[in-house]
């Protein structure tokens, strides 16, 4: 019996993952979402495993057991964390952390289901990466990390465009999530700041990014590669102060 074809997202239980995974459902896709943490939601065609990311082991054995038992066709590296601090006070330890979550991961993942991806003929790849890989106060390991995301999206663009797989990447901006608003709460005034400096004067939310990210991973749209599209309300024109 011939193995569900399903997309994978990492960090899926919340924020921007559960938004791409919701969209993905919509679609009627089977969807694997790879989390630290078990959703508070569910949905039959939705399955969960859970992993420290941060740990490579960890990483390699759900991704043995995913792809033992599924056909990936996509691959959404979502999973992140900002570690926020300057120059002055990142730590070597906070640059372990988003390199093993942000890079390690994806790496391990995209080696664990390319055969699935290449065995489909219609592979898709995306890395959600962020604006601030453009440069972000405060943020230098984070940003770093993202904008390795972007090297890597476009290597493998090259390298798998024989393959018929795609690697495309989502830079989101300033996105309602829980992890924004735990650094830039309601009303703060720096929140309201960031919103002043949006060209289309609000947040993004999740949703904005699950619909960039159902273009990417749409079957049809085989002729975009190696792209990075910025979802940001324009906080990538001119020095939006976010």
């Amino acid at each position: 019996m011939p193995m569900k074809e399903a997309t994978l997202v990492t960090g899926g239980s919340a924020g921007i993952g559960r938004a791409i995974c919701e969209a993905l459902l919509a679609d009627g896709r089977n969807v694997i979402n790879l989390d630290y943490a078990v959703p508070a939601w569910n949905h039959p065609r939705l399955v969960s495993f859970q992993a420290d990311l941060t740990d490579a082991e960890q990483t390699r054995e759900q991704a043995r057991r995913i792809v033992a038992g599924h056909a990936v066709t996509a691959l959404v590296n979502n999973a992140g964390a900002t570690r926020p601090g300057s120059i002055d006070t990142a730590t070597l330890a906070d640059l372990d952390y988003v390199v093993a979550l942000h890079f390690q991961a994806s790496l391990l993942l995209i080696q664990a289901v390319l055969p699935s991806l290449r065995a489909c003929g219609n592979g898709r790849i995306l890395n959600i990466s962020s604006r601030a890989a453009l440069g972000k106060p405060e943020r230098i390991v984070y940003s770093a990390t993202k904008a390795g995301l972007l090297g890597m999206t476009r290597t493998l663009a090259m390298e798998l465009g024989g393959d018929n797989i795609t690697v495309n990447a989502i830079g989101p901006g300033p996105i309602a999530t829980e992890l924004f608003r735990n650094s830039n709460p309601d009303g703060a005034p720096r929140t309201r700041k960031i919103i002043d400096s949006i060209a289309v004067k609000r947040l993004g939310t999740p949703e904005d990014v699950a619909r960039a990210a159902m273009f990417f991973l749409a079957p049809e749209n085989s002729f975009v590669t190696g792209q990075i599209l910025y979802v940001c309300g324009g906080t990538t024109l001119g020095t939006a102060a976010i």
